[in-house]
Order: C-alpha cells, then sequence, then structure tokens
C-alpha cells in the first residue's frame, strides 16, 4: 500500500511540475489557464492528504502503535 501512495504522489508532484512550467511557459489562453489552475488545486490538495495519511502512520509506528515489535522497554 506504501508504494501505491507513493506512487500516486509522485504521479501527482510530477503533473503539479508540468502544470506550472506551462503557466510560467509561452503564452496560455485565460480558459486553459484557469482549467490548469483548477487542476493544480485538485492535485495539490490530494498531495496534502496523502502527506498528512503519511506522517500520521509515522506517528502511530512512533508512539509504538505500529506493526513492527518495536514495543520493547527502554
Amino acid at each position: 500500500m506504501a508504494t501505491s501512495a507513493s506512487g500516486e504522489f509522485e504521479l501527482a508532484l510530477k503533473r503539479l511540475d508540468e502544470i506550472v512550467q506551462r503557466l510560467e511557459g509561452e503564452n496560455v489562453a485565460l480558459d486553459e489557464s484557469v482549467a490548469l489552475f483548477k487542476e493544480g488545486k485538485t492535485l495539490a490538495a490530494k498531495c496534502e492528504k496523502l502527506l498528512k495519511d503519511a506522517q500520521t502512520s509515522i506517528e502511530a509506528i512512533a508512539a509504538g502503535n505500529g506493526a513492527g515489535g518495536t514495543d520493547r522497554p527502554a
């Protein structure tokens, strides 16, 4: 599952970079700019969710709530 989330994140980030390059590059029609901006906002929200999910998993593991047998006395 982590591989899937990682792959999703990488693809979304790559597409965001393409959108930024397009918007910063040559002249783009207003309607295309709006469509690209909307797509970028959606992708940014997806990336943010994936990062929050990863952070939650890391915090659970660090707290000893994750799998892996890390519950050892100090």
